[in-house]
C-alpha cells in the first residue's frame, strides 16, 4: 500500500508555532509566512478518520494552487510558492472569523432547511416552489461564523456587520470578491463539463489589505455536478452525479456513522482506502483537466522537510 502522511512535526528556522487542523498542518514562520502542509488525513462529520488517503494531500494542494493562480487577477491571495507537491507557502494574514459560502443551486444543507419549511437562509429570502438541485435565479451568499470548536453557525450579512465581526467596508469587498471568484470558478468548471454547485472562500487581512486565503475550488471545499445528464436527472428528481467528497460521507452513513456520540467509525480496509485515493485522483483529473502525476511517497516527511527548508533559506 502506498504511504500516507497523517502527521508532521517539523521544526523550521524562525518557526513560532504549529497548528494541526483536521487536514492541514500550518507552521508560522516569524509571524510573517505560513507553511501549509496538506496531509493525507481525511475528515467527515467533523471527525478525523483513522486512515490516511495516499495522494489526497497532493491532490488538494495542487488543485488549490492552480485555482489561486487562475484567480489572482480578481483578488490578491496569500500564496507565494508551492515548494513541494503537498505544501503551499504564503503570507500570514489575520483571518476574518467568517466563511463566505456561495451557492448556485439548492442542495445539501440548504435543501434540508428548505424542505423543513425554511424560506430565509442567512438573511436571504428563498423563492417558493423550488426543487432539490434547482439553480437559483442568481447565486446566494450564506455566510457562517468560524467556530473555535464544534460546528460553524449560519449568520446573516446584517448580523455580521451589526456585531462588528467584520466591518461593512471589508464585508462588502469580500462579497464582491466572492461573486467574482464563483463566476470564474463556474466558467472554468463549464470548460471541463462540470457545474460548480457551491463552495466556500476564506479571507484575511495583512497591512490593511484584504487577501483570499486557504484553499479554493477543491473537492473538500466545493461541490461539483457533472453537466451531462444534469437536466434529465433534475426533471426526474434523481440524485445528481457529484464530484466532491460526498461519497465518503455516504459510505460512513451506510455504515451507521454520522459523527454522533457512541457511534463507531467503520473499519477502513486497504481496499477501501485505495478506492478513496483513486477517487481523489479522478476528482483532480476532472477538475483540472490534466493527468495527475503521483509524487514519490517513499520518504514523504523527509522530502517535505527538505523542500520547505530549502525554500525558506532562499527566501
Amino acid at each position: 500500500m502506498k504511504k500516507a502522511l497523517v502527521r508532521t512535526d517539523f521544526n523550521f528556522p524562525g518557526q513560532k508555532s504549529v497548528y494541526h487542523g483536521k487536514v492541514r498542518d500550518v507552521y508560522n514562520i516569524n509571524d510573517d509566512l505560513l507553511v501549509m502542509v496538506a496531509t493525507d488525513r481525511i475528515s467527515a462529520f467533523d471527525v478525523i478518520l483513522p486512515e490516511g488517503i495516499p495522494y489526497k494531500g497532493q491532490v488538494l494542494n495542487q488543485i488549490a494552487a492552480k485555482f489561486l493562480d487562475a484567480t489572482a487577477d480578481i483578488v490578491p491571495n496569500w500564496k507565494l510558492a508551492t515548494p513541494d507537491p503537498m505544501v503551499t507557502v504564503g503570507l500570514m494574514c489575520e483571518g476574518f472569523r467568517v466563511e463566505m459560502i456561495i451557492r448556485g443551486y439548492l442542495t445539501g444543507s440548504a435543501w434540508r432547511e428548505y424542505q423543513a419549511g425554511c424560506r430565509t437562509l442567512c438573511g436571504v429570502t428563498l423563492p417558493e416552489g423550488m426543487k432539490e438541485n434547482q439553480k437559483f435565479p442568481t447565486p446566494i451568499i450564506t455566510p457562517t461564523t468560524k467556530a473555535d470548536a464544534g460546528h460553524d453557525e449560519n449568520i446573516s450579512k446584517e448580523e455580521i456587520i451589526a456585531q462588528g465581526i467584520v466591518s461593512k467596508e471589508d464585508y462588502e469587498l469580500m462579497e464582491k470578491y466572492t461573486y467574482a471568484l464563483f463566476q470564474r470558478g463556474t466558467e472554468m468548471a463549464a470548460e471541463k463539463g462540470l457545474i460548480l454547485v457551491d463552495t466556500k472562500y476564506e479571507f484575511g487581512k495583512k497591512d490593511g489589505k484584504v487577501y483570499l486565503i486557504d484553499e479554493i475550488h477543491t473537492p473538500d471545499s466545493s461541490r461539483y455536478f457533472y453537466a451531462e445528464g444534469y437536466e434529465e436527472k433534475f426533471a426526474k428528481g434523481e440524485p445528481q452525479k457529484q464530484l466532491s467528497k460526498e461519497f465518503v460521507r455516504q459510505w460512513l452513513i451506510e455504515h451507521d456513522f454520522m459523527g454522533k456520540d457512541g457511534q463507531q467509525v467503520p473499519e477502513m480496509t486497504e481496499e477501501y482506502v485505495t478506492s478513496v485515493s483513486d477517487r481523489y485522483i479522478e476528482l483532480y483529473e476532472n477538475i483540472v483537466g490534466e493527468k495527475f502525476v503521483k509524487a514519490d511517497t517513499d520518504n514523504l516527511a523527509t522530502r517535505i522537510e527538505k523542500n520547505i527548508t530549502a525554500y525558506l533559506k532562499n527566501k
